[in-house]
């Protein structure tokens, strides 16, 4: 039995390419470098005794900059390889954050903000695109879950050092973040090869006399993203919204729901890349979209469950969740790469990458404002109708691609 399982997981990380690695741990690193993000309203508040409209202000102009970041990455990534952009946004930008803990001045801080999430955005399309190009025939989708464990991975990591440095100082905190999103800009121009598949100048010549399709001229993909972008926002509730819900109604303590939503990440770190590697290739990615968007919708309904046992409907409705996000979000990911090509890539990736910033920006505060105004219940129904439009969607395109 033992043996079985280690079988099994042995063969779900095999096959994969060197640089498929090489590019995981580069995402660890700079995933981790976000450390201080989720501290970035408490350091406005606490340390610089600013109001919370301020702390408002700083987080959405960080969501305005990943729009900005993710846009221009993109499109850089097509013109300069992604390559020198995941290096020059990792750089640059951890240099800023070391830079941000040295200025109290609102007004530049909000400047620096806006900077600091516009590089760190841009790093996002060109990993992207980079793990399609290095990704071996036949194992795109593994390699991109094997980035999302890192992501994973980097995020935890992450959280916990920044709350254990931000407990001894905030201005620290910006420092070590800055310094390991260098590091992460490092590694790649000192592990990563400097061409894949040829030259930039073989590149150019080859796309001399092709036609190039640009992603807001591909309706279905326009159609496939606005789907994505409305599972995406309704993902996010379930880090935002839904542990508010857990507190006010279910009175769970803050100590269990963290318990509780860490278990999506463990979930996902110990089943996910067995799962990929048993159904990537068997049915077509669109399935187990629908699939993972459907469970996701699940989750919802468990929440209108009487909270008798509330931490087991909670833990309930997280794996629920969990499944549905291991089912949807790899594949959504070797979708949007089988409709590009090594000149498109970058702002197809850009466009994908987009629709996330797109709902973080939105899913939250509607979220939110919909509790509010008209009650958790009725945020759950609009949440479930939603993501059933969305399957349906997804199920749509599908047939028209058959």
């Amino acid at each position: 039995m033992i043996q079985k399982i280690y079988t099994s997981y042995k063969d779900s990380f095999s096959g994969l390419s060197t640089e498929t690695w090489l590019l995981s741990i580069v995402m660890l690193i700079n995933r981790s470098s976000s450390m201080a993000v989720p501290f970035m309203s408490l350091y406005m508040t606490q340390y610089l005794h600013r109001p919370p409209s301020d702390a408002g202000l700083i987080i959405t102009l960080f969501g305005a900059g990943s729009i900005l970041g993710a846009t221009a990455g993109g499109k850089l990534t097509d013109v300069i390889g992604f390559r020198a952009v995941q290096i020059i946004s990792a750089i640059v930008g951890g240099i800023f954050f070391i830079l941000y803990s040295t200025i109290t001045h609102f007004n530049v801080l909000c400047m620096l903000t806006l900077v600091i999430s516009f590089f760190s955005e841009a790093f996002r399309p060109a990993n992207f695109a980079a793990i399609a190009t290095y990704a071996k025939e036949g194992t795109q989708t593994r390699s991109y879950s094997l980035n999302r464990l890192a992501t994973n991975m980097g995020f935890a990591v992450g959280s916990a050092i920044g709350g254990i440095v931000a407990s001894f100082s905030y201005p620290l905190l910006f420092v070590v973040d800055g310094s390991v999103s260098v590091l992460s800009g490092l590694a790649i121009l000192l592990l990563l090869p400097a061409t894949v598949k040829g030259t930039r100048k073989a590149a150019a010549e080859k796309i001399k006399g092709m036609q190039v399709r640009k992603p807001w001229e591909d309706m279905l993909f326009l159609k496939f993203l606005l789907l994505t972008t409305m599972m995406t926002t309704c993902f996010f509730l379930m880090f935002r919204v839904v542990p508010l819900f857990y507190k006010e109604v279910w009175h769970i303590n803050e100590l269990k729901i963290g318990l509780i939503l860490g278990m999506n990440g463990l979930i996902i770190a110990l089943f996910e890349m067995v799962m990929i590697s048993r159904i990537e290739n068997k049915r077509s990615p669109i399935h187990y979209i629908v699939k993972g968007v459907l469970f996701i919708g699940g989750s919802y309904v468990v929440l209108f469950l009487p909270g008798i046992t509330p931490v087991l409907i909670a833990l309930s409705s997280v794996m629920l969740f969990t499944i549905g996000e291991m089912f949807a979000l790899p594949f959504i990911n070797t979708f949007v790469m089988s409709r590009t090509n090594e000149f498109n890539r970058g702002q197809y990736a850009a466009g994908y990458t987009l629709s996330w910033s797109v709902s973080q920006l939105i899913g939250p505060s509607a979220g939110f404002y919909l509790a509010e105004k008209y009650g958790y219940n009725w945020l759950w129904l609009i949440m479930i109708f939603l993501l059933v439009i969305c399957a349906s969607g997804f199920r749509l395109l599908k047939h028209k691609m058959d």
